[in-house]
């Protein structure tokens, strides 16, 4: 992918079905986008610029509204990360149940801050915001 980095992406054969296959399922192209965006970051592992733009020609939306959200949601990557991607909440429960030091321990640990990832490639560590468990706090997602 990296060799492509700045080259317009086209789907690849083997996702043309799939792609086909999320508009009979979301015939309005703004519900689309969400699976597309799935699609494109498990093809190439994250969803660089290009990925953005292709999403938004499939759909035809702005590249702004695609990039929104891609954006909103933690589950998407703009950037390469990891083999194991850590993902610790900071939201007010977390960080009263201790969120902040887990993310100082594993940040020791791997020697990486936020939005980092190790040199071996095996580790990305990130800050993010509701991981949806309150309930069980801290939360981190692996």
């Amino acid at each position: 992918m990296s060799d492509r980095l700045g080259v317009p992406l086209e789907w690849p054969e083997s996702l043309r079905e799939p792609v086909a296959a999320v508009f009979r399922h979301y015939p309005n192209r703004r519900s689309a986008a969400l699976p597309l965006l799935w699609l494109a970051q498990r093809e190439w592992g994250w969803l660089p610029p290009e990925a953005l733009q292709l999403v938004a020609r499939t759909t035809e939306l702005p590249e702004t509204e695609v990039f929104g959200v891609a954006t909103f949601y933690t589950m998407f990557n703009l950037q390469p990360v990891g083999k194991y991607h850590l993902q610790v909440c900071m939201t007010l429960s977390c960080s009263l149940m201790g969120a902040d030091r887990i993310f100082r321990h594993l940040s020791g640990k791997l020697g990486i801050g936020h939005g980092e990832t190790t040199a071996d490639g095996r580790f990305t560590l990130e800050v993010v915001q509701c991981l949806a468990s309150c309930g069980t706090a801290p939360a981190l997602r692996v």
